[in-house]
């Protein structure tokens, strides 16, 4: 125990070539852990959550059918999806919901290859950053790598995916018909931008349910890397 602490003082203090020298003149013991070694858990844990939970997006009802992250109305379409019920078009109502959900669904099997390259990335201060951090600190670092990346290649998936299941159809034509309820303020949202940042964020709320349940539950340590470099923070 007093070496872990030893360990995670150090990290906190000083640089790469300064903590590799304290870990150096320590003795080696299956509790000392090597630059490498965290950095590869740490990579190891983002792996991990891009498979388990971002997989699960992809699937058919991945979005739809899960409520932490089914993509809901924006605003300006809410009062749409109101009237139409009350005109009794809540069947189209539901069909255009679902639509966005499927591109949501179609676009996040694209953003492995981006996870990926951003887990290849990761340095030793990154590592060190993401094991010293929140609940949410690796997420954080995908985050903040990735977004850009995500909304370049998502944006025109969930284009042509609204295309291939017909959801620029299904909303054209909720549009209009709401546009031709008497009284009423015309709208024309941009849901193809709406949906990409919806379908971004909830990539990240699934990968950080993975996070926090290795960093807090033993059980979801799977290998010896994980269990070894998140007891330095435990």
């Amino acid at each position: 125990m007093k070496k872990s602490l030893l360990l995670i003082t150090a990290f906190t203090f000083l640089g790469c070539a300064e903590m590799q020298q304290i870990v150096d003149q320590l003795p080696q013991t299956g509790s000392i852990l090597s630059n490498g070694d965290i950095a590869n858990g740490l990579k190891e844990a983002l792996n991990q959550g891009i498979d388990k939970q971002v997989t699960k997006l992809t699937q058919t009802d991945g979005f739809y059918k899960n409520e932490a992250v089914k993509i809901l109305l924006p605003e300006e379409l809410k009062k749409v999806d109101a009237k139409l019920r009350a005109v009794g078009l809540s069947n189209l109502a539901d069909e255009g919901l679902k639509v966005v959900n499927r591109a949501a669904e179609d676009a996040v099997k694209e953003g492995t290859p981006i996870f990926v390259d951003a887990v290849k990335q990761m340095t030793f201060t990154d590592a060190k950053n993401i094991l010293l951090g929140d609940d949410s600190a690796a997420t954080s670092y995908l985050q903040r790598i990735t977004s850009t990346a995500l909304y370049s290649k998502f944006n025109p998936i969930i284009k042509n995916s609204f295309a291939k299941v017909g959801a620029d159809k299904v909303w054209t034509n909720i549009i209009t018909k709401y546009n031709s309820i008497p009284l009423v303020t015309k709208i024309n949202p941009d849901l193809t931008d709406y949906t990409t940042n919806e379908a971004i964020e909830g990539v990240f709320k699934m990968i950080a349910v993975e996070e926090k349940d290795i960093r807090t539950n033993l059980a979801a340590r799977t290998s010896t890397a994980l269990q070894k470099v998140f007891a330095l923070q435990d």
